[in-house]
């Protein structure tokens, strides 16, 4: 199957989960994971409208970015030249997230590259991303990664601290706390994730009971490739999908 049959198809079982939770598909937003796509692929969707991609690793999503802006750039100068403008026509413009374990020592480059890092484990990085941040005079938009399990070699904060850390991250000037990101384990039943979704979303209402992070703190970027159904029916209004757009390879 070719990237835009994959990409429609995705859009029908999104619309279709959306509806068994009482929602539209524009509720929630699908994230473009391109860590095994080819370039190829992300231009085609690019062409077709998409606009949020993300990259788990920082020398990819530095490429990648790279790259992309370069595609929408021309196309942007094509299209002026086309219309006998000096003005270019608009051509759509590319949102990049962060998903990936974020070391400390890379958040300078993150930061000037995405729309939202969805992966902040711990104050450390938390107060990292901040110092940055009021460094260059910005607001940085995050989640709290959670972790619901008991692993402690999986990335993300313990369920139990999520809501002591977001209120310290709630005191930070130059950081927007938008809500919480969960990977659930690895199942071949997509079942297995709903008790993971069902929980990151309670920690959420916990949240806003407590008035943590205000009316934007509200994304749930939950669901990948093998559950997004699943975490869609748990209240996710962001997914994160590779391999079912860009192919079988072991991506999101």
């Amino acid at each position: 199957m070719n990237v835009r049959d994959a990409y429609r198809r995705v859009a029908d079982r999104v619309a279709q989960a959306a509806e068994r939770s009482g929602r539209t598909s524009k509720s929630v937003l699908t994230i473009a994971v391109t860590k095994t796509a080819s370039p190829d692929q992300i231009r085609t969707l690019v062409e077709m409208g998409h606009k949020d991609f993300a990259e788990s690793r920082v020398q990819q999503l530095t490429q990648r970015t790279a790259a992309i802006e370069e595609f929408v750039s021309r196309k942007r100068t094509l299209a002026g030249a086309k219309a006998n403008s000096s003005t270019p026509n608009d051509h759509p413009s590319v949102r990049w997230h962060m998903i990936g374990h974020l070391q400390r020592n890379k958040v300078k480059q993150v930061v000037p590259l995405v729309q939202l890092i969805h992966s902040i484990d711990s104050l450390r990085l938390a107060e990292e991303v901040h110092t940055y941040a009021a460094r260059v005079d910005r607001v940085v938009d995050i989640l709290i990664q959670v972790n619901t399990t008991s692993d402690s070699t999986k990335f993300g904060v313990a369920a139990p601290a999520v809501i002591h850390l977001a209120e310290q991250i709630d005191t930070m000037l130059h950081l927007r706390l938008r809500g919480l990101m969960v990977m659930a384990p690895r199942s071949e039943n997509p079942e297995d994730s709903r008790d993971t979704f069902a929980r990151t979303a309670d920690i959420l209402s916990e949240m806003h009971t407590a008035k943590i992070g205000g009316s934007n703190c509200k994304i749930l970027s939950m669901g990948m490739s093998d559950d997004f159904e699943i975490a869609i029916e748990e209240g996710a209004n962001v997914i994160r999908l590779g391999r079912s757009i860009f192919g079988d390879v072991d991506s999101g």
